[in-house]
């Protein structure tokens, strides 16, 4: 696949839907030249979330503790939890839960280097230090600390794939591959074509 053909999950989560910001957040991705390739509107299964964030497998429930306990300490905090995978194992469970506590907007982005271009465009995943003119940055402010306050997830928006490898995980587990529709977009003209032909008449 080439880097123009490059696709990415991007999911804009229960509090971007209530926050009735779902037409926003599709207009950045388009605004940049992405092609929207694939996109449902539908309510995950506790399973299905859980599924979403375990495609790096039962390594992710260390990393992702292990994380979470440093970020403990260093707020000079102690950790709730006795070890990484414990720790790992209620971020899994927080996390399902809100994903999966109403309506979702997946979708299937397209284009150059489309994984890292999101990722750029949504912002940190805390949305209060998220840079402005993000869309994390623009239009939500949760942290942290007011997250581990009420033992929930940082309400953040959105989720965007963090890798390629991980964007084909992502996306088998959200779409069949007759979901995704392949056309040609006008635009891509301009973006990707070597000369620039056929703009004069």
């Amino acid at each position: 696949m080439t880097a123009t053909k490059e696709r990415t999950l991007v999911i804009i989560k229960p509090d971007g839907v209530q926050r009735s910001l779902i037409g926003e957040i599709i207009k950045r991705y388009e605004q940049v030249g992405l092609k929207l390739a694939g996109l449902k509107f539908i309510i995950p299964t506790p399973e299905v979330a859980k599924a979403h964030y375990l495609v790096g497998g039962e390594q992710w429930l260390e990393d992702v503790g292990k994380k979470a306990m440093a970020a403990y300490e260093k707020k000079g905090d102690r950790s709730p939890f006795n070890s990484p995978r414990e720790c790992g194992e209620a971020v899994l469970a927080r996390n399902a839960k809100y994903l999966s506590a109403g309506p979702v907007v997946a979708m299937v982005w397209q284009g150059n280097q489309a994984v890292s271009l999101v990722r750029k465009i949504t912002g940190g995943t805390e949305p209060l230090t998220s840079d402005v003119g993000t869309i994390r940055g623009d239009f939500t402010l949760d942290s942290y600390s007011l997250a581990d306050t009420a033992s929930r997830s940082v309400r953040n928006l959105i989720h965007a794939s963090g890798t390629v490898s991980e964007a084909d995980k992502e996306i088998a587990i959200w779409f069949k591959p007759e979901e995704l529709v392949n056309y040609r977009l006008i635009a891509e003209e301009i973006l990707y074509d070597v000369n620039l032909d056929g703009i004069k008449e």
